[in-house]
């Protein structure tokens, strides 16, 4: 019962050992019997937090533009150690982050009005918590929102008038 209910979830995606045994909890199968199957499960392959974690990290910040910080909160909810977190966290550079960052906020500025001084002051605020919801530091996320505003004809000193806390 617990290999398949194992099986049946790694069908769908990688998953951590912690996530298994939690699957497993769930669904009242004794410890000692869990403990057996993660066990062999892991002998074999099939259950791998440090693979686990590289793919977490390269997807969620391909895919979703989540910054460093966010996944590492992501993969210790997962269950994954800090140090294998750690390791797959530094394929993630300063420069790519950064990159990413602005990939979203010139997204977004699309679909947004930055004619006047108040729509640049309230597109600025919309950026920057975008991006912090996003695990951007603050001092990445004003840094990347004044470059584009200003890209966009935005006088960037009258945006909030006061600079962004260090990181």
């Amino acid at each position: 019962m617990a290999r398949e209910i194992c099986l049946r979830l790694l069908t769908d995606r990688a998953r951590t050992r912690q996530e298994l045994a939690q699957a497993l909890r769930r669904k009242g199968i004794p410890d000692d019997a869990a403990a057996t199957v993660l066990e062999r499960f892991d002998e074999v392959g099939l259950i791998d937090d440090a693979a686990f974690a590289g793919q977490w990290v390269r997807s969620r910040h391909a895919h979703r533009g989540l910054a460093r910080r966010a996944i590492a909160v992501e993969l210790r909810r997962k269950g994954v150690a800090d140090e294998v977190a750690g390791e797959a966290l530094a394929e993630v550079d300063g420069e790519s982050e950064e990159r990413r960052a602005r990939e979203l906020v010139d997204r977004k500025l699309r679909s947004m009005k930055v004619a006047s001084a108040e729509q640049q002051t309230v597109a600025g605020r919309r950026l920057v918590g975008m991006l912090a919801r996003k695990g951007y530091g603050a001092a990445v996320a004003y840094r990347v929102v004044r470059e584009a505003l200003a890209e966009h004809g935005a006088d960037v000193e009258e945006l909030d008038g006061a600079e962004p806390p260090d990181d």
